[in-house]
């Protein structure tokens, strides 16, 4: 009987050896071992790329907070004060402008606390 499916089965197998590499022993080799390796791997980055949203969003309140605390306010009362305001500033921006720009933070909690 001959083999009627050899170069689709090859470039199957292929991808995803080729996704496998790296992978520690067996599991970069052989087809079954890798088979359940990159599935796996597959479904731990499709969740991951939801944290990594969700730790940095954290990171960021961490740092508005710690930035906010030294100047005698609460990350709380700040947020809601510039919602008040209507000063619309994503937190990762008001996180790296506390990180970077001390002043203009400043400027931000003085037009909070009037």
């Amino acid at each position: 009987m001959k083999a009627k499916n050899a170069v689709a089965a090859k470039k199957r197998k292929k991808k995803i050896l080729e996704l496998a590499k790296g992978f520690w022993g067996d599991r970069s080799k052989q087809f079954r071992r890798a088979k359940e390796s990159v599935r796996r791997a597959m479904a731990y980055s499709y969740r991951d790329r939801r944290v990594k949203k969700r730790e940095f969003r954290s990171l960021w309140i961490t740092r508005i907070n710690a930035a906010v605390c030294e100047r005698g306010m609460s990350y709380r009362k700040f947020i809601a004060s510039l919602k008040g305001k209507n000063v619309i500033i994503s937190r990762d921006i008001l996180a790296q402008i506390a990180a970077e720009e001390p002043f203009v933070f400043d400027k931000l909690v003085e037009l909070v606390k009037k």
